[in-house]
């Protein structure tokens, strides 16, 4: 059984409805007009969050020519990590604004924080919530951080092993988070839908016994609904206003229509999940009257022998069922019986 867990009276777990975050990341492309449309968007698709990375390059990496700071393939192959994260990053003094703009919404926000004094920030905006990204997951003093806020922590796993996701549930446990769910990720940008794993999810689920969710960096919606069959309840995925304009993200995020199709078919998807019905009334409901069953097919007298010709299966299904056939067949009738009259053993002589 999953630990309870919340954001800001949002109860999230595989009995509530999934739980889904537009992530804005850099694709706001250093414009907060922009950035604010984005929130608007956000909103218009019936998200449940906006979800924001709060950084400067400084705090995230170093301004070093060596070569790990460079990246070497991929959709930002050649870039300086310094520089990737000078363009993404959004200015903490938009912060303030974004999140009002949010809660002008009925929306939460929230933020990923890559540094101790970006948890500082976050307080004095009163952030409900805090995600911790993959690659921060081994930062287990980061962990504890956010996590003597008080506050609940959703948690990416993208390249961790067990033992370095047991370190950080440890860490949002002993630290005092309001309880933590973790997300299921490939660390692709884009990934490819084939490479998900998305048996990882209940994998995650009974190893850890907290809500299971996925972020997800594939296109369109058909891996999130997956995701949401195999026991998800949070997703998140990254959110623009149009590919066509760039961005250090936009190659992987959605577009608000498409971002509204996802929601819908995530949650029609949650509706469509339930406990297995074996009952007749549970499976067919009021079509099972319309099954196949036994009936009269022509008028018979008292004594006359049951015969293929005056009984047979047909619909509806008020008769015997057709699996009598064969103890029917043969039998004489009780009485007169008349075209139409569903078969039941009260019509067939005892001999």
């Amino acid at each position: 059984m999953a630990e309870t867990f919340g954001i800001a009276g949002r109860a999230i777990g595989a009995e509530h409805s999934p739980y889904i975050i537009a992530e804005l990341s850099g694709n706001h492309n250093g414009d907060l007009g922009r950035a604010l449309a984005l929130v608007d968007a956000a909103a218009s698709t019936g998200a449940d969050a906006v979800k924001l990375q709060t950084y400067t390059a400084d705090t995230i990496t170093l301004d070093v020519d060596r070569p790990e700071f460079h990246i070497h393939g991929g959709l930002w192959d050649g870039r300086s990590l310094h520089e990737l994260y000078q363009e993404a990053s959004t200015p903490w003094d938009w912060h303030e604004a974004l999140f009002d703009r949010a809660r002008g919404h009925g929306l939460h926000c929230f933020s990923s924080p890559f540094d101790p004094t970006a948890v500082d920030f976050l307080e004095t905006l009163d952030t409900p919530a805090y995600k911790i990204a993959s690659f921060e997951l081994v930062d287990t003093p980061l962990i504890r951080k956010a996590a003597a806020t008080g506050k609940p922590l959703i948690m990416s796993t993208g390249i961790a092993n067990y033992a370095e996701i047991e370190d950080a549930a440890r860490a949002a446990r002993e630290g005092g988070a309001d309880g933590f769910a973790l997300l299921h990720c490939i660390s692709a940008y884009p990934a490819k839908p084939e490479e998900m794993r998305l048996g990882t999810i209940e994998a995650l689920s009974q190893a850890f016994g907290v809500p299971i969710g996925l972020s997800d960096h594939t296109l369109g919606s058909a891996v999130a609904v997956a995701a949401i069959a195999r026991g998800a309840c949070i997703i998140e995925k990254h959110m623009t206003l149009a590919r066509a304009d760039g961005g250090p993200d936009a190659e992987f995020s959605l577009e608000p229509d498409e971002f509204r199709q996802l929601v819908a078919d995530c949650r029609m998807a949650h509706a469509a999940l339930g406990p297995a019905k074996h009952d007749r009334k549970g499976v067919g409901g009021a079509n099972a009257q319309f099954r196949r069953s036994l009936y009269v097919t022509a008028d018979v007298a008292k004594g006359e022998v049951l015969t293929d010709a005056n009984v047979r299966s047909v619909r509806p299904g008020l008769g015997l069922a057709p699996k009598h056939l064969p103890d029917v067949l043969g039998r004489r009738a009780a009485r007169a019986l008349t075209r139409g009259e569903p078969i039941d053993w009260s019509m067939i002589a005892q001999d």
